[in-house]
């Protein structure tokens, strides 16, 4: 899934069309806060942004996408009427990994797309995570437990990956905040707490994995220390 930030509704349907017609699949909005609510929701292959829209500043955009533990790692193409040296190297710079000027030819930009999400598959070739009878597809975004698949929200799905990375390591509630919910976060840590007892309720028996280390926070083992 792609995921197209661009205010204009032409040339939104223009990519759409254009990608969909090469089996890849776009959603399309219209600002900043349109793509951070998909994002709460689930995480694309791939993220096209434009710079220049009414109410929001596409570096900022990028910037926040790329300062987010959650969301850095998805790969960023730039569309955008700036065309000095300048802006494309500003992007680059913030993290963007292709810029892409207006007016476009969509075969390029079809080449283009294709070649970043190639470039992701490569990378996540170890996508899977494990831990007992814990499984975690990060691609599919996918959770199991004894092969049972588990029900869970964005952020609890992340929560538990954090956790399986780092098994029979103790996690403090800072950590793990930062972690996922990302340093600009101003909530509480209680909001680990919340979460974790969640998380707990939706694994069963496995949820005696995620143990509990008073005063400090959490770590996923089978065996008490």
């Amino acid at each position: 899934m792609v995921y197209y930030v661009e205010d204009d509704l032409d040339i939104l349907e223009l990519v759409k069309y254009s990608l969909n017609s090469s089996n890849i699949d776009l959603q399309g909005v219209v600002n900043g806060e349109q793509l951070f609510n998909l994002l709460a929701i689930s995480i694309p292959d791939l993220i096209l942004l434009d710079l220049m829209l009414p109410n929001d500043n596409g570096y900022d955009i990028l910037q926040k996408l790329k300062s987010s533990n959650l969301y850095q790692n998805i790969p960023v193409i730039i569309i955008s009427a700036k065309t000095m040296e300048f802006d494309k190297v500003k992007a680059l710079d913030y993290g963007a990994d292709d810029y892409i000027s207006k007016p476009f030819g969509v075969m390029e930009l079809i080449a283009r797309v294709k070649a970043v999400l190639r470039r992701v598959q490569i990378k996540n070739t170890e996508t899977v995570l494990k831990f007992k009878e814990i499984s975690l597809d990060l691609q599919k975004h996918i959770a199991t437990y004894n092969q049972d698949s588990l029900n869970l929200t964005l952020k609890e799905f992340e929560l538990l990956k954090k956790l399986v990375s780092n098994q029979n390591i103790v996690l403090s509630r800072d950590v793990l905040l930062q972690a996922v919910w990302g340093y600009d976060y101003s909530g509480e840590t209680r909001t680990v707490d919340v979460h974790i007892k969640t998380l707990r309720s939706k694994m069963g028996i496995g949820k005696q994995y995620i143990q509990t280390i008073h005063g400090v926070g959490y770590k996923l083992s089978d065996y008490e220390k």
